[in-house]
């Protein structure tokens, strides 16, 4: 088997899984935000702190082995544009509560039988490929030529080994901190200590995002046909998916798309095998035409940030890139601005 045909395969079974995991234990920045912010519970957002923990753990190991080169990543540029990332997350954000969702969370509950969350996927593919290649890529080029930054540490790691350490010694250091505080912050609630299901589910997820990079970094590094060294990311992947559904000819399949489609199928038999799947559709237009415009935030917002909360939220902080935590800064605070304050979004039927 090539290398391109394994890395498909490989990017379908981690999509199953994911779809499967996601289904049953509900993960979601979107539901952990809300669950701690409007509801009091804190047990959804340990799940995804648990995520990221166990995300960087494994992929710094990957990386600190030579397995994975990260440094090939998109979230490990010399030069990116701050103002774009953030305002990328702070619209992604937003979007998401608009849509009562991200973009892999719609995946999973489409499986599941959700009408509206087919709504958010087609919506949020069309503005991503405007925000990449169509009417809106050429404002969001200039944008980020216009603003732009060469650093010369782009990561946590290069910035301790700036101030003298070798570089293993500030890889180390920088992952177990961020490790222990996660995991710290994770396991002091209670409630979260006694679900065991999700406390699986945040570390399944973990080691997900660190097979991504495995499958894409270390097997599919054919010095004739390399493929990008990628992870679980949505915003991209969902556009391509679509555009591949819509074209197929003449264009190729890659690890995104096979986990778009993984997770479908991996939620759709989850649901009938657990008897969760039924249909569900808008409780009005007003709902369906905020839930379009969250997604089409989410896709405009996404591309800028390089990347959803996913895509970001975990891939991007597992690389330890500096860019990575502005976008996810971004991505919390736009999330809160809907949850919470003057631009609280009101609540309609949920997810």
């Amino acid at each position: 088997m090539e290398s391109t045909q394994l890395v498909i395969l490989a990017g379908l079974v981690i999509g199953l899984v994911y779809g499967a995991v996601g289904l049953l234990s509900g993960f979601c920045l979107m539901s952990s935000m809300r669950g701690i912010l409007a509801k009091g519970d804190g047990r959804l957002v340990r799940t995804y702190a648990l995520a990221v923990a166990v995300a960087i753990a494994a992929s710094q190991f990957l990386a600190g082995s030579g397995s994975v080169d990260l440094g090939k990543s998109i979230y490990l540029q010399q030069s990116f544009s701050v103002p774009v990332l953030f305002l990328g997350g702070l619209l992604f954000g937003y979007g998401m509560v608009l849509s009562n969702g991200c973009g892999s969370r719609a995946l999973v509950l489409l499986g599941r039988g959700n009408l509206r969350s087919f709504v958010v996927v087609i919506v949020l593919a069309i503005a991503a490929q405007m925000t990449l290649k169509g009417l809106i890529a050429p404002a969001r080029i200039a944008l980020v030529q216009a603003s732009q930054t060469t650093v010369i540490a782009n990561s946590l790691p290069s910035l301790l080994a700036s101030l003298g350490p070798s570089e293993v010694v500030s890889r180390a250091l920088a992952a177990v901190v961020a490790v222990v505080a996660l995991v710290l912050f994770a396991f002091a609630h209670p409630a979260f200590r006694r679900s065991p299901g999700q406390i699986a589910a945040g570390v399944i997820v973990g080691l997900l995002v660190a097979a991504g990079w495995f499958v894409t970094g270390y097997l599919g590094a054919d010095d004739f046909n390399p493929v990008p060294v990628t992870s679980l990311t949505f915003i991209a992947p969902i556009a391509d998916a679509l555009q591949y559904a819509m074209l197929s000819t003449g264009l190729t399949l890659n690890f995104g798309i096979a986990t778009v489609v993984g997770i479908l199928a991996g939620s759709l038999v989850t649901a009938l095998a657990t008897g969760r799947f039924h249909l569900e559709g808008y409780s009005s237009p007003r709902h369906m035409l905020r839930s379009a415009s969250g997604a089409a935030l989410m896709g405009i917002g996404g591309v800028m940030a390089f990347g959803c909360s996913i895509g970001q939220g975990l891939t991007g902080v597992s690389t330890l890139a500096v860019g990575s935590f502005i976008a996810v800064a971004g991505i919390l605070l736009g999330t809160t601005a809907g949850l919470r304050g003057a631009l609280r979004v009101q609540p309609l039927a949920m997810f």
